[in-house]
């Protein structure tokens, strides 16, 4: 009897402890069901959540193009490639969704992604084994092109597919790459709406263009949200919320392609030559600020970042001591102060500053009493001091300096300009401030300062963002055009100083001759700085241990370009002058330049260089279209096996010099052998045939990745591998 009553009682105890577990369960369920809530955390959010699937709708940024409308910087479409593991994501084995055979899959895919079979087939496996949906590839699996990812779905692999992404892209390799900069995508941390961190890659501009108008380039990513089931796979009703993408702005520069690539080219000749420590050149429109070409070395090429010598942009980051070519500005202060007769005697040689300290002319000794006029054709030191010093007086020559704003920045739009400094204290560096020693500068600031005396005493800001204008519509959103910051000197006295200068060139005892113009006259100096040598100070000795450059402008009473080049440390040999890399530079490309723009020659020495016009060969035979231009000195090249000319580069009424290359384009278009074509050439080509062009190197081109005989489509993309001069093919072949 007491047994069965401890068990009665205990029978009652446990009744009543399941009966408060199932209140309080009951209890648990009925608050969720009537709340939604579990630890605070809403279960329809959640649920929502969980079915929800979104993606980013990633917004193009802008084109950076030249003045001409030539893609320099744009967005291009690249693949990101993964492959679906998970087994139950196939609904009818007859037609597979994931990868079946691991092998298989690896052996087909590892030639594109440059990977070992064993590698990939680890990580199929691996995923499969973790139970994962899929599996990526890292690094080797990104940045597919559009021929690789059309290759890959050629194979038809189950399983296999790709993300469509953007890349930054810049179609002429090294091309202007200090100006335009680089873009790069950088991993950023946001917040959405319910303050949830999201982890997401903008491409954000670093240096150049792209970092100065990357507010103007980078668009609005939109996004896309819908419910999926489990496989990712839309609902009937997937309550789909999109956020449209906005593109960015296309942004127009004042740089000409064409001058710009005859000056890569030119810089890229002298390197290969000279081996220099540093090279800079600007070309600039003197009337209106607008950059036309600005290159530096060493360069480097955005689509193949690698060990970089050099990020800045010399022209505007990089203070020196200028030397001679600030001889232009103090002859300057001199006539303006009615200072300077060309025919008064000087003693040349040296000019003493105290009793303990002199300075000299570069030729020890001088060349004894000689007219200011011969002075400045030497470029005689003495004679600077004499009219910065003893005329003008070192206070009404600084004034002028400042005038000439050597004191402060250009305000050039471009990121990281720099400004030099006037040393101005001592006797001294007032003295040898007249010559460009001491003090220092940028080239960019020595061409505003320039532009006074090329355009009749008007000071222009230099600029290179020529508008910015709405992707979509077209509409300028933006607009830039020349700014006069200055008066420092008259128009009389900056076509004085352009005659005095122009005789630096024309005169016998000038050390200018070397740049001479073949059918334009040139007014400009030529400066040797000394570099300052930490080890050994002051200053470095020994042959090419200068910095050498010439600043000029032509045509010398008008002038329509002017242009700086400086070489630094050039590696002479034998009786090689340091003005040999410099003034090859100069002439190439102020030569050249000023033809392409069609400035009227005023000074030819020789027979004259004539013209081609582009006759109307376009819808004609290709027969007729030869006989027409048979006559002229041209290189015609044909694309294609048709009849008829459809287009032709350069086109209809352009006049082009003789030895130009004339692209005729028929009907089925084929791949012709670009070796040794030039990457001005091919650039043509690509823009004709609307092709994507990836350079590769500089020079002339040596390989090409569409072989020749094949057919061409536009989807197809052409990367082109060059090399300089008289490395492996002869230059005299191209066009």
């Amino acid at each position: 009897m007491k047994k069965n009553k401890t068990t009665q009682n205990m029978s009652s105890l446990l009744m009543f402890v399941f009966a408060v577990m199932f209140l309080i369960l009951s209890g648990r369920f009925l608050y969720i069901q009537g709340t939604a809530e579990v630890a605070g955390i809403s279960l329809h959010d959640w649920a929502d959540k969980k079915r929800t699937s979104s993606y980013e709708l990633q917004a193009q940024r802008g084109t950076v193009y030249d003045r001409n409308g030539m893609e320099l910087a744009q967005d291009r479409a690249t693949y990101r490639i993964y492959a679906i593991v998970r087994e139950s994501y196939t609904s009818d084995p007859k037609e597979p969704k994931h990868v079946e055979n691991s092998q298989e899959t690896a052996e087909m895919l590892a030639p594109f992604l440059n990977m070992e079979t064993s590698e990939i087939v680890s990580a199929i496996e691996k995923a499969k084994d973790e139970e994962l949906f899929q599996v990526e590839f890292g690094v080797n699996g990104k940045d597919l092109s559009q021929e690789q990812r059309d290759e890959i779905e050629n194979l038809k692999l189950p399983g296999v597919e790709f993300i469509k992404e953007s890349k930054r892209y810049y179609p002429n390799g090294m091309f202007a790459s200090h100006v335009i900069g680089l873009a790069q995508k950088k991993e950023v941390v946001t917040k959405d709406e319910k303050g949830t961190e999201v982890k997401e890659f903008i491409t954000k501009g670093v240096i150049g263009i792209e970092q100065q108008m990357d507010d103007a380039l980078k668009g609005e990513d939109g996004r896309i949200s819908y419910k999926r089931d489990k496989y990712n796979t839309k609902l009937l009703k997937p309550e789909e919320v999109i956020k449209e993408e906005q593109d960015g702005n296309d942004v127009y520069l004042t740089i000409d392609q064409k001058i710009q690539t005859l000056l890569e080219d030119a810089m890229s000749q002298v390197e290969e030559q000279y081996n220099p420590e540093r090279m800079t050149a600007v070309v600039m429109d003197p009337n209106t600020g607008e950059i036309l070409a600005m290159s530096n070395r060493p360069s480097y090429n955005p689509n193949q970042i690698g060990n970089v010598e050099n990020w800045y942009n010399d022209v505007i980051s990089s203070p020196f001591e200028p030397g001679s070519t600030m001889k232009i500005f103090t002859l300057a202060a001199a006539i303006e102060e009615g200072l300077y007769n060309p025919e008064e005697i000087f003693q040349s040689g040296k000019y003493r500053i105290d009793e303990n300290s002199s300075i000299n002319d570069w030729k020890i000794g001088g060349w004894g009493p000689i007219t200011f006029r011969e002075g400045i054709q030497r470029s005689s030191n003495v004679a600077a001091a004499i009219l910065a010093y003893d005329k003008v007086g070192p206070e009404k020559f600084y004034e002028y300096l400042q005038a000439f704003r050597f004191d402060q920045p250009t305000g050039i739009d471009l990121p990281g300009e720099l400004v030099g400094k006037l040393q101005y204290t001592y006797k001294s560096n007032k003295i040898t401030a007249s010559y460009g020693q001491g003090s220092t500068v940028t080239p960019i600031q020595q061409m505003m300062a320039a532009s006074a005396i090329a355009n009749d005493g008007n000071l222009v800001q230099p600029y290179i963002v020529s508008k910015v204008v709405n992707s979509e519509t077209g509409d300028i959103l933006q607009e830039s055009g020349p700014t006069i910051v200055g008066n420092p000197v008259s128009a009389e006295t900056a076509m004085q100083v352009r005659d005095e200068l122009e005789t630096v060139i024309t005169s016998e005892k000038g050390t200018g001759q070397m740049y001479k113009l073949n059918d334009y006259s040139l007014a400009g100096k030529t400066g040797t700085a000394q570099i300052p040598d930490p080890e050994d100070p002051p200053y470095m000795n020994g042959n090419g241990n200068y910095i050498y450059s010439f600043l000029g402008m032509a045509p010398k009473d008008d002038p329509e370009l002017m242009m700086y080049v400086s070489v630094k440390q050039p590696e002479l040999s034998g009786n090689e002058l340091g003005s040999e890399p410099v003034s090859f530079i100069f002439k190439t490309v102020m030569e050249n330049s000023l033809h392409y723009l069609k400035i009227e020659p005023d000074n030819v020495i020789k027979e004259d260089i004539h013209t081609v016009k582009i006759p109307e060969i376009v819808g004609v035979s290709l027969s007729e279209a030869k006989e027409r231009l048979e006559n002229y000195d041209l290189q015609l090249v044909t694309i294609g096996t048709g009849n008829t000319v459809k287009m032709v580069d350069p086109p209809v009424n352009d006049e082009v010099l003789p030895n130009e290359k004339v692209i005729l384009l028929t009907d089925d278009p084929k791949m012709p052998d670009l070796t040794g074509w030039s990457i001005r050439d091919v650039m043509r080509l690509g823009h004709l045939l609307n092709l994507e062009v990836e350079i590769k190197g500089s020079g002339y081109a040596i390989s090409q990745s569409i072989e020749m005989g094949n057919g061409i489509s536009s989807k197809n993309q052409l990367v082109v591998e060059f090399v300089p001069p008289n490395k492996e093919i002869d230059s005299n072949n191209s066009g």
